[in-house]
């Protein structure tokens, strides 16, 4: 059951209330959940029950995303805004220092919460921003065609899409290593989220100029990466291991760009481990 928490950042222009929702559930240890660009909180949902056996799990629909509004005016979507908007996220809920676990851009913020002090531990699966400009540039390429394609499609073909193995194949292939497995709901969910997006154009701009070259230090990293991403290949893996020397790197073989509906045993393995 979804729940909703509003509370205030500051901005230039003066406080700004934000409204994110999310998911609770579970027992033990905080951990948050962040998904990417484009996605919302249910991409977690095949790993959810594993994790929330031993986790207290908040899964976040990021603002801009899901069933999240977009940021008020006078904030951006960029990093520099995101991580204290988290910060406040997680002070409303009265959590301290949780766990946290991204994919793809909730990887990359996973580990500026980290890099912030506001982590215990991070596990950051196909993070962004370990690429070269020629592989941002084929990333961004690739996700803009991803919202062009959900756009003109009327729901009633993506439904009928989903009814078939081939048709998830043609809606999910670039982020899923096996498509078949994720259900056709599911599907149908992830394709209208992508295409209802408020964030989407803001936040794809203010990742331009992003890179992760710095240490997080003081606090336990595990990188894992899916030996079948398609859209940040696995080699970005190893520049993040260099930025981030006592990261534990972890290859997911199988598993394709949002790696917990390929393998959700592997990734509920990772996330429990490095959450110690």
């Amino acid at each position: 059951m979804a729940s909703t928490v509003s509370f205030t950042v500051d901005s230039p222009q003066g406080l700004r209330t934000v409204e994110v929702s999310y998911e609770r559930t579970g027992v033990g240890a905080p951990l948050v959940l962040l998904h990417g660009i484009g996605h919302h909180r249910q991409a977690w949902d095949p790993v959810l029950r594993i994790l929330a056996a031993e986790r207290d799990v908040i899964a976040v629909d990021l603002p801009g995303f899901g069933a999240s509004p977009a940021l008020p005016h006078g904030l951006a979507h960029d990093l520099r805004t995101m991580v204290p908007v988290l910060g406040s996220f997680l002070e409303a809920l009265g959590v301290v220092r949780p766990h946290v676990a991204g994919n793809s851009l909730g990887g990359l913020l996973a580990l500026e919460l980290g890099r912030e002090g506001l982590a215990r531990s991070v596990t950051a699966l196909s993070p962004a921003g370990f690429w070269t400009p020629s592989e941002r540039r084929y990333a961004f390429g690739v996700l803009r065609a991803m919202r062009g394609a959900a756009l003109a499609m009327p729901v009633p073909l993506i439904e009928r899409l989903s009814r078939s193995s081939p048709g998830r194949a043609a809606l999910t292939s670039t982020i899923y290593a096996r498509p078949g497995r994720r259900s056709p709901a599911a599907v149908v969910s992830e394709t209208v989220a992508l295409r209802e997006a408020t964030g989407f154009r803001q936040t794809l701009e203010a990742g331009s100029g992003v890179t992760f070259a710095d240490d997080v230090p003081g606090v336990p990293v595990s990188i894992a990466w899916g030996s079948k991403d398609r859209l940040l290949p696995r080699r970005q893996g190893v520049r993040a291991g260099r930025a981030i020397p006592r990261a534990r790197l972890v290859r997911l073989p199988g598993c394709g760009h949002v790696p917990m509906n390929d393998d959700p045993a592997a990734v509920a393995r990772v996330v429990l481990d490095t959450s110690r």
